[in-house]
């Protein structure tokens, strides 16, 4: 075993080991998880100065990372893919995709598996998702199939098709930039698509034919589209409970459950809904709930229950008790949503846009947190709250809130803009590839162009950028830098190269990946890749071969976050929308896993020669 390095690389290591800790138990939020990370790689370094080979290590050091071109190429590409969004660049195809699904269900799905790949190597993956999932929902109420069988396909496909390039997602911009800082040659866009291409025929077959049949069909909260809360009209009639008593003591009977939306008295007066009001004979109560819960007031109050638009009928068998106009609808929590990490009690959710709560459902929660219950829960990425309300009011929803809407309708924003933004996409994607301008150039570029032709508006800008991302990205690279300055990346490399030593290269490079894969999918992928990337160049460096295929099979194994739902941001987003349980994770990824490892491992040494 090699020597044990000075205490600053011990130190360093143990703080890596303690922020995976971290990372993987989410005791702390990730951002938190960042911070900390840089004030104690600051406070132990001003503390404790250190040099090597003439270097001396400042906390200033640390602070790089947010200055980085890594950095301003992810977030310059995240505004990007926001603006084919905001403009409905994308929608022609979707919207094409779901009058095919009816026809073809089979084939449409393979071509949205392919598109959903090939888009994903020039845009997030996230906007992609988010894009998809509205349709996927839409398609399988309509057909009445479950979206459990479509949705986890949608969303590897897009994790696969985002390793083929340089820009596909932010792990991949930041083991390319890592790996050029420390002296690799900096690659290209497209430098290992073609290997990437014939990787993704593999997953996308697998997940095309195979993972379907491997997942149960579940239970989504809008398995039933009927509305659940309905609006009606109590009677008073002279010889019930009501007349002649005021509000305060018909609420207290019962039991202030019953939601009074206004009182009217003859053609054209509404009462104050003052807790000493009367009520006679004749007036009507205008209230809202659930068709058991109106039968219940109604005998209490000994009053007759009549529809809205049918006050000469009372509510029975020939008259049954009608909401004309409603719509449900599932509305997932996206980290840029107006209810990340709030509460609907403190944004007046249902007031503001005048919508019924109906339920909330959470991954890691066994059952549906019910109406009465949702108000203080602090929501976070992934929650599904099943909403009603008119067609109107899930309209606004979809354009106002800044939500990820999935209902029976497929309403999608498309624009004047759209040609216009994907023209701008392309001439910054094609000049970085065409190596014109470094793609943070071209990336900046195409963002100033979006806001000067106003595809984009500078809130667009700022709801586009995660904090999450820029927080890991610059712990990452101090963790990095810090390994890298007190001789932790060698030591590492070294009882790596030990422990392996009867392997071939080509088998190291497969034993990487895995290890990649088991971290990825249980702490941040940026973390793990800005980590790994400097330990790759250090093995490379001992073995006396090339460093990009080490490189790549770190940047590959990074990207392999299948297996659990807290791998990635948008495993959470379809893990509640379809209504898939950990286990599903396990079983559809781990094989998915495999495949992408066993391809991998057979393609790096063939495409990048060691």
């Amino acid at each position: 075993m090699p020597s044990l390095p000075d205490p600053h690389a011990i130190a360093v290591i143990i703080l890596t080991l303690f922020a995976f800790y971290l990372f993987s138990r989410e005791i702390v939020t990730l951002e938190t998880t960042a911070l900390i990370v840089l004030v104690a790689l600051s406070v132990g370094f001003q503390l404790f100065p250190y040099e090597r080979n003439g270097i001396t290590v400042t906390p200033a050091d640390f602070y790089l990372g947010f200055g980085h071109e890594a950095l301003v190429t992810i977030c310059a590409l995240m505004i990007l893919g926001r603006g084919l969004v905001v403009t409905g660049a994308l929608e022609p195809v979707a919207r094409w995709f779901s009058r095919l699904a009816s026809s073809w269900p089979q084939t449409s799905m393979l071509v949205l598996l392919v598109f959903c790949a090939a888009a994903s190597g020039v845009v997030n993956d996230t906007p992609i998702v988010v894009l998809m999932m509205p349709i996927l929902v839409s398609v399988a109420l309509r057909t009445k199939t479950s979206p459990a069988k479509s949705l986890l396909s949608m969303n590897y496909s897009v994790l696969i098709g985002g390793m083929s390039t340089a820009i596909g997602t932010s792990t991949n911009l930041l083991v390319v930039a890592i790996a050029a800082d420390l002296g690799m040659r900096h690659l290209g866009i497209f430098d290992f698509t073609p290997m990437a291409a014939l990787a993704a025929v593999g997953g996308l077959l697998y997940v095309w034919l195979v993972l379907p049949r491997l997942l149960p069909d579940r239970t989504s909260l809008m398995a039933d589209t009927s509305p659940r809360i309905f609006s009606a009209v109590l009677h008073v009639k002279e010889d019930g409970f009501a007349n002649g008593k005021t509000l305060s003591e018909i609420l207290e009977k019962t039991d202030n459950r019953m939601k009074l939306d206004r009182v009217e008295r003859g053609e054209q007066m509404t009462l104050a809904r003052l807790p000493t009001a009367k009520l006679n004979a004749g007036d009507r109560l205008f209230v809202s709930d659930t068709p058991e819960n109106l039968k219940e007031f109604e005998t209490l109050l000994g009053a007759t229950l009549h529809n809205v638009d049918e006050l000469e009928e009372p509510i029975g068998d020939e008259h049954p008790l009608t909401a004309s106009g409603q719509q449900l609808a599932e509305v997932v929590v996206t980290e840029a949503s107006m209810l990340h990490q709030t509460t609907l009690r403190r944004t007046r959710f249902s007031d503001f846009y005048n919508v019924i709560i109906l339920a909330l459902h959470r991954s890691n929660l066994r059952e549906v947190v019910k109406m009465s219950d949702i108000g203080d829960v602090f929501l976070r990425v992934g929650d599904v709250l099943l909403v009603q309300g008119s067609e109107e009011a899930i309209k606004n929803l979809r354009e106002n809130a800044g939500l990820l809407v999935l209902g029976k309708t497929t309403d999608l924003p498309h624009t004047s803009k759209a040609p216009i933004a994907l023209a701008i996409m392309a001439v910054a994607v094609t000049a970085a590839a065409l190596k014109l301008v470094p793609i943070s150039i071209s990336a900046l570029f195409g963002v100033l162009a979006m806001l000067l032709t106003r595809c984009l508006d500078w809130k667009d800008v700022g709801s586009s950028l995660s904090t999450k991302v820029v927080m890991l990205v610059v712990s990452s690279l101090a963790l990095g830098a810090a390994l890298t300055f007190t001789g932790g990346t060698d030591y590492i490399a070294q009882v790596f190269l030990v422990a392996a030593k009867d392997l071939s290269p080509e088998m190291l490079l497969g034993l990487l990946m895995l290890l990649m894969a088991l971290l990825t999918n249980f702490v941040s992928n940026n973390a793990a890749a800005a980590i790994g990337t400097p330990i790759a160049m250090s093995i490379a460096q001992n073995l006396g071969v090339s460093p990009e295929p080490f490189v790549l099979a770190i940047m590959f194994g990074a990207n392999f976050c299948y297996a659990t739902p807290m791998a990635y941001q948008t495993n959470l987003m379809v893990m509640s929308a379809g209504g898939y349980q950990f286990s599903d994770f396990v079983k559809a990824g781990v094989p998915l896993t495999l495949i992408m490892l066993t391809i991998y491992t057979f393609l790096l040494p063939r495409f990048f020669p060691l």
